[in-house]
């Protein structure tokens, strides 16, 4: 099993910035994305940004320019810099990671995780 602990969710005003992060609990092995979601009152969760296990990204059109996904192997985290802000970026924000770990015995267990959510509030 793997947590996913999201941070760096807040109230901004638009044209603000804001750094979500996110921290895997146990080592990864091998990436095959890992990425953010948002999910706003009333609307389906939508893929904001994802970085392939290669280092290549990927970004929803409503966020290219302004949003970027980076990561640190070394600190098992995914990061999402957040800038020009705009009201309707508000939502509940989730990390998601389709990663392989080593579980307890060693072997090698691949899955689909999530983390609780961030809230981003972007106020007009």
């Amino acid at each position: 099993q793997v947590q996913l602990v999201e941070s760096g969710g807040g109230l901004v005003q638009t044209g603000g910035s804001l750094r979500l992060s996110c921290a895997a609990s146990r080592s990864i092995f091998s990436i095959n994305t890992m990425g953010w979601y948002r999910q706003a009152p009333g609307k389906l969760r939508e893929l904001v940004a994802e970085i392939t296990g290669s280092g290549s990204s990927n970004y929803a059109d409503f966020v290219k320019g302004r949003f970027t996904i980076s990561r640190d192997n070394a600190k098992n985290t995914v990061y999402l810099q957040m800038n020009s802000l705009k009201p309707e970026d508000t939502a509940l924000y989730y990390c998601n990671a389709k990663v392989t770990v080593r579980d307890t015995s060693w072997r090698l267990s691949s899955g689909n995780y999530w983390g609780q959510g961030t809230q981003v509030t972007v106020s007009s």
